[in-house]
């Protein structure tokens, strides 16, 4: 009888990639993301495994979509009363809180089950060309 060896990491540590979000598209950049997320980029990839990678995005704030998407593309949110439908453009919602532009996106591309919410906690986005986490070291990715 065959059997078939999953590859384990012998080693509890994460692998960090760091991207810089300055002038990049929206969906290319979460594409990107979510693949290094999933493992896809790795050799030992398995479907339904996570293989410890860790994304950090830096300039969330200069995130750019393409066409008219800044003024017509719209997030919704409800607070669950009657009338609490909250609608923002990408403009505002950009000014607002620049990061969670980019956490939706990727987000919306990662699996809907306890794996996709496990490889969502390995995002980190943030404003600004700063991160906490440079005793990572995180790998550059163009």
């Amino acid at each position: 009888m065959n059997k078939t060896s999953l590859y384990h990491s012998k080693e509890d540590t994460i692998t960090w990639f760091l991207f810089d979000a300055s002038s990049k598209t929206l969906g290319r950049l979460s594409t990107e993301v979510s693949r290094i997320l999933l493992g896809k980029n790795n050799v030992y990839y398995v479907q339904g495994q996570s293989l410890n990678q860790g994304v950090i995005i830096i300039n969330a704030e200069k995130i750019l979509v393409t066409g008219k998407k800044e003024t017509d593309k719209f997030y919704y949110k409800h607070s669950g009363t009657p009338g609490g439908l909250t609608i923002e453009t990408f403009k505002e919602l950009k000014k607002r809180i620049p990061t969670k532009i980019i956490e939706q996106s990727v987000k919306g591309m990662l699996p809907k089950n306890s794996l996709g919410r496990g490889l969502f906690t390995k995002l980190k986005v943030y404003v600004g060309s700063e991160h906490p986490h440079k005793a990572q070291n995180p790998l550059l990715i163009n």
